[in-house]
């Protein structure tokens, strides 16, 4: 490779490793630890068993995309990490989006919502999925036995007029840890969204653990402007309807809210953004390896002429 191409590369990638620089920042969320209020069943659906979702809310101020997340939950029945089967993920907007809005009170009766509301619940649908071969996951055991002064268990999801139940009361289990990581990340543009995580378990339930509600450290709070919603939970049987786990479910005046154990990471992308100092240096070094490449243009030229020759 001559000088001058090799100059022309440095000043190439400078700029490129600048702009990279600029625009991406790591992204970290969480809700906090768990705090023992209230344990919520989400699985997927298998041989016999009917699918049950648990939703809490996330808010992306710039487009992120979401490399890996955690969650934590028990293991009840007896069941321990050699029960777990697949795992799944789930990344909803926020109703109306991806739903049928025609679902109306003044619709015929099988078209009527089966909840008291659907704002501010997930949407009908999915809007991303990732699970099989589309991730992978460790669990880690944190403790042998912990409780939850109420849950909301399989069967224990009802629609109007019976959805206030208070619950399936106090659950113990052992404590555990999933860590995710995904194969393709979730690539998601500025706006609120709600993460599911499924768990399948060949005995025995899983519940996703509540965490505090408004977040606390160690959590991270919302971006500013943002409202932080509570945990919404349906199964096979209330779907695409979804029902508020405090409000709907437990009940009571006031009725207690829910954020749900979990954790996201990845890389927010800006548009616009202003390089760092690191980056500006990188384009002022990419800079004067072009100027040097220019001022070395004639001398490069003139040793190239035959020996004897008259430079014009």
């Amino acid at each position: 490779m001559n000088i001058k191409t090799c100059l022309s590369s440095v000043y190439a990638v400078s700029l490129l490793l600048a702009t990279t620089a600029a625009t991406a920042t790591p992204f970290f969320f969480s809700t906090g630890n768990p705090d023992g209020k209230m344990g919520t069943a989400s699985r997927p659906a298998s041989a016999g068993l009917f699918g049950i979702e648990s939703a809490d809310d996330f808010v992306l101020s710039q487009q992120t995309k979401i490399t890996s997340a955690t969650f934590t939950g028990l293991l009840t029945g007896g069941a321990t990490t050699a029960n777990i089967g697949l795992i799944g993920i789930e990344i909803y907007r926020v109703f109306p989006n991806d739903s049928n809005v025609a679902r109306t009170s003044g619709a015929p009766t099988f078209s009527t919502p089966m909840v008291p509301t659907r704002v501010n619940s997930p949407s009908d649908v999915a809007f991303d999925t990732r699970t099989g071969g589309g991730l992978g996951f460790s669990v880690s055991l944190l403790s042998p036995s912990f409780t939850v002064l109420n849950s909301v268990q399989p069967g224990g999801i009802h629609p109007l007029p019976n959805q206030t139940t208070g619950g399936n009361g106090p659950a113990t289990g052992a404590e555990v840890l999933f860590d995710v990581s995904f194969v393709t990340p979730f690539d998601l543009v500025a706006g609120h969204y709600f993460f599911v995580p499924l768990v399948e378990l060949s005995g025995g339930d899983f519940l996703w653990l509540s965490a505090p509600k408004p977040i606390v450290p160690p959590g991270t709070p919302l971006p500013p402007g943002s409202t932080d919603l509570q945990t919404w939970t349906r199964d096979d049987f209330l779907d695409p309807d979804w029902l508020r786990v405090g409000t709907d479910i437990v009940g009571g005046v006031p009725a207690p809210t829910f954020n749900a154990a979990f954790s996201l990471s990845g890389e927010s992308v800006a548009s616009g953004s202003v390089p760092e100092p690191g980056s500006l240096l990188l384009v002022a070094a990419g800079g004067l390896a072009l100027l040097v490449m220019r001022r070395l243009k004639p001398a490069v030229r003139l040793r190239a002429m035959p020996v004897g020759a008259r430079r014009s």
